[in-house]
């Protein structure tokens, strides 16, 4: 196993890392800084674009022309040729202290993404599906923080988190509806050194990898929950977790430089820097596109 940086860029708050099949480029984001970054697997070829508020993750479109982002203030489309970023829907108007944060996309191309309190202190957000017709439905709801989406490889379990929950929970997940039902407790984490469920992806293993934020550790579990494998890496606030590259075989790290309340950790040089791991000798699977 081989940890190097793959793009030094100190991002406020890293998140977000997706690898693109089609298009061959791994995009990634600063949520605080307001910006999607796109990168060649081996960090060359940066190109990025500003949005105009903070970004919580992306989807790519079906054509591969522009993404749809979770900002701030609502679900947005972002056009890769021209820049322009232009409202959706914004679920929750009446919240301002919120800002949608987290989301992926299923395999039918709907885009699950969950909303966040700012201060993470209550229970304010929710979590909500944008279809490709852009209707937004609520699937559930009293979340601090909106973290790690993801599903099984066969579609019928639907993993997410509520970071201050100390929980990763797995729900029933219908594909062919995508509505959720059956929540239950997948893993317990041990919050005891600071850390909290962040960004999560899944293998073509079934097992279910989770960036624990603050405590600086990449962990895989078992389908079972079950503890696998265990990541040290080399900055403490590591955010979100992608399999990408040519071969799938590279798992993406992202991290922020600085974090977003004074009560957490600060980190070293390599802050804020996106991370690649070579030679797990495990693939990921290909993330779908946004649209039918």
């Amino acid at each position: 196993m081989r940890i190097e940086v793959v793009v030094d860029v100190k991002t406020i708050l890293g998140e977000g890392p997706l690898w693109d099949v089609g298009l061959e480029r791994l995009f990634w984001i600063d949520s605080f800084g307001g910006v999607v970054y796109r990168a060649t697997h081996d960090g060359r070829e940066v190109r990025a674009w500003d949005v105009p508020a903070k970004i919580g993750s992306i989807a790519i479109r079906k054509d591969g022309n522009g993404a749809i982002c979770s900002l701030a203030n609502g679900f947005h489309a972002l056009d890769f040729k021209t820049g322009d970023c232009t409202l959706i829907h914004d679920p929750e108007p009446d919240k301002p202290n919120n800002r949608i944060n987290d989301g992926k996309v299923d395999r039918r191309g709907r885009f699950i993404a969950g909303s966040m309190d700012t201060m993470e202190e209550g229970p304010n957000g929710a979590l909500y599906r944008l279809d490709p017709d852009f209707k937004v439905t609520k699937l559930d709801s009293n979340i601090i923080v909106s973290n790690g989406p993801c599903w099984s490889p066969d579609d019928r379990i639907f993993y997410f988190a509520d970071s201050w929950s100390g929980e990763i929970w797995a729900y029933d997940y219908d594909i062919d509806t995508g509505s959720v039902k059956n929540r239950r407790t997948f893993v317990k984490l041990d919050t005891s050194t600071g850390g909290a469920a962040d960004g999560s992806t899944v293998d073509s293993e079934g097992y279910l990898w989770n960036a624990q934020v603050y405590d600086g550790k990449l962990i895989r579990y078992a389908p079972d929950g079950k503890v696998d494998k265990v990541i040290d890496m080399p900055v403490k606030k590591v955010t979100s977790v992608n399999f990408g590259g040519p071969k799938l075989d590279i798992l993406y790290v992202t991290s922020m430089a600085k974090p977003p309340l004074p009560r957490f950790p600060g980190d070293g040089v390599l802050r804020g820097s996106l991370f690649a791991i070579h030679d797990l000798g495990i693939k990921g699977v290909p993330e779908p596109r946004f649209g039918a």
